[in-house]
């Protein structure tokens, strides 16, 4: 392989002594060598669990300490330690496949371009025991920001990401605590394209310990405002959504899916932005639109119809 560009893997950690030893080893154990191990223990108060077990991996790793700020603030910490020409991110409890890194790598070396990889997923539980696998929807880069809106998933932990990608639009936003990952992706998304790579790269774990579960309310009221910010920086800036369709076209079916989805409140604002002073969305182009897709998906959306 003539493309060998060193890549920084990044291990936020806090509290993480009951899986944080797997996903080190799988980030230890990647095919592809020239790589680097970074982790970040954002301030755990575990009684030095945490602290012993990356300890115990001497100079296999680079092993910081510092105050606890929440994931965003650990992986801007890292990031700005890194040596490598692409950042990989691992979550404490994940796990990487052995050849994530190589199969990444030799697709940018056939593709010879700046973009961000992103890939499937398939789900194991707190015992390591496979549940499921998520094979995400094929999208094309140029519909990538409109698949965000709409919820695509994409697993931060799949992505490898060109170091110039955050010079260039900043960091993760550490004022957010559960939509970190898709505000920076939003960002990026405006300047690079992402790629999807079809085949399983990572192990993502659920367990009754992340705090994502705890903190439904937050995800929900995260999630809306970045919505919100999205769609209105896109239409404040006349970016096209899709190519080939009016924005107003757009953001109603953005709001379509949202609310589906249970965003309500950016669902509705998604209305509002494209409710009309255009003559063509009248209530009755509007009322159409939504009808016509419940009729296309059979899938109840909360709204009714009247003649």
């Amino acid at each position: 392989m003539s493309f060998n560009p060193k890549v920084s893997i990044i291990i936020p950690v806090y509290n993480g002594s009951n899986y944080m030893k797997e996903a080190i080893d799988s980030s230890l154990a990647q095919t592809y060598q020239n790589s680097e191990v970074i982790v970040v223990n954002d301030g755990t108060t575990d009684n030095g669990r945490t602290d012993a077990i990356a300890k115990s991996y001497g100079d296999q790793i680079r092993y910081f300490l510092k105050t606890n700020g929440g994931v965003a603030s650990a992986l801007n910490y890292g990031i700005g330690r890194m040596e490598g020409e692409y950042f990989s991110w691992l979550s404490h409890d994940d796990v990487y496949y052995p050849h994530k890194l190589e199969n990444q790598i030799r697709y940018l070396e056939d593709l010879n371009k700046t973009v961000i990889l992103y890939s499937d997923y398939e789900y194991i539980d707190s015992k390591s025991k496979f549940l499921e696998t998520n094979k995400i929807d094929h999208v094309s880069p140029d519909r990538f920001i409109y698949s965000i809106l709409i919820g695509h998933p994409i697993h931060g932990c799949t992505a490898l990401v060109p170091r110039q990608c955050f010079k260039d639009v900043g960091l993760f936003n550490e004022q957010l605590k559960t939509s970190q990952d898709y505000d920076l992706w939003f960002r990026m998304a405006k300047k690079y394209e992402f790629v999807h790579l079809q085949e399983v790269l990572i192990k993502s774990r659920i367990h009754t310990e992340q705090g994502t579960q705890a903190m439904i309310s937050r995800v929900m009221a995260e999630a809306n405002e970045l919505y919100i910010n999205c769609m209105n920086d896109l239409c404040q800036n006349n970016t096209q959504i899709v190519p080939g369709e009016s924005n107003p076209v757009s953001i109603i079916k953005i709001g379509i899916h949202l609310r589906k989805k249970g965003f309500f409140r950016a669902a509705d604002h998604a209305f509002a932005l494209s409710a009309p002073k255009r003559k063509i969305w009248n209530v009755k182009h509007y009322a159409l639109l939504l009808y016509d897709d419940f009729l296309r998906r059979k899938t109840k959306i909360g709204l009714s119809f009247s003649n």
